[in-house]
């Protein structure tokens, strides 16, 4: 399964550069006197890249304004370098502006087509590419993160590994198997609300792949206030991509429970995901459920 080796190589700890390539001076951290005199600008430069990156992660999003401005400067102080791009990139992805994002990383990826490697880039630009309504493209991008997740902050690491499962999911059938391993993996990394979503996405990758016993087993594994997580700001952002999915989770989730909600969710997650891989599943649940009338959503 290729997910499941994405997941063996970040557990190994593959490592991933922090800064570009302009900026790695050794173990001093600042370029020396013949640098400087090659390019004087060389040293603010690299100063400025180190403070947008730093507001950046920072939780909330109030800095990222002035990380377009920094962006701006540093790449007038030495032109044509992809890195002060791909840090505007990141900022539009944090203010949510995700189509500025995405267009910001293709111009970084036009200039260098490494230059999205650094994982917290490599996720902007994943979150942007599934927003914008790039799915396969986005896709590669998570995959290609998760190997890389280990250079994320706990926090960032439990979004990425729950995204690229939804975003693996939502791709087809054929790969239900890697979304498994990596719903597994966000179990380990993911806390609190994200922790009780990647529990679940867990359970309903298992029921769409046929294994109900343990998709049973799992949901049993823990007793939780569903709604109240899905309600979450992290995870409203994190199923921003895949909204749909936010119907066929509550509807899992409900129906030991609540029956009728149940049958009602998954109704409306067939009425909106009409074609593809799990619209018959929902139909499936639905009908399951019994024959209870439910109002068609509007």
């Amino acid at each position: 399964m290729i997910a499941l080796a994405f997941v063996l190589l970040q557990l190994s700890g593959t490592p991933a550069a922090g800064r570009p390539a302009e900026c790695a001076f050794g173990d001093t951290g600042r370029p020396n006197v013949w640098e400087r005199v090659k390019q004087p600008e060389l040293g603010k430069y690299c100063d400025l890249l180190a403070s947008g990156a730093s507001k950046l992660a920072s939780t909330g999003s109030a800095q990222a304004r002035d990380v377009l401005a920094i962006a701006e400067d540093a790449d007038k102080r030495l032109p044509g370098r992809s890195a002060p791009t791909v840090l505007k990139g990141r900022a539009f992805a944090k203010l949510a502006q995700y189509t500025d994002a995405y267009t910001t990383f293709h111009a970084a990826l036009a200039k260098d087509p490494g230059a999205c490697d650094e994982p917290n880039a490599l996720f902007a630009y994943a979150r942007s590419a599934s927003r914008t309504d790039h799915g396969a493209e986005a896709l590669a991008a998570y995959r290609a993160l998760l190997p890389r997740a280990s250079g994320l902050t706990s926090s960032d690491r439990g979004a990425a590994y729950l995204e690229a499962g939804l975003a693996t999911m939502a791709s087809g059938g054929v790969t239900i198997d890697d979304a498994i391993a990596i719903f597994r993996q966000a179990r380990r990394e993911s806390q609190d609300a994200l922790a009780v979503v990647s529990w679940l996405a867990l359970a309903l990758a298992l029921d769409r792949a046929n294994l109900h016993d343990e998709s049973r087993a799992v949901l049993a594994e823990r007793s939780t206030e569903v709604k109240s997580s899905l309600a979450d700001g992290r995870v409203r952002e994190v199923l921003a991509a895949t909204p749909a999915e936010n119907d066929a989770l509550v509807a899992l989730a409900l129906e030991s429970t609540d029956p009728v909600a149940a049958q009602a969710a998954w109704h409306k997650y067939a009425a909106t995901v009409t074609t593809g891989p799990w619209a018959e599943h929902a139909r499936a649940r639905e009908a399951a459920l019994g024959s209870t009338k439910v109002k068609k959503p509007k």
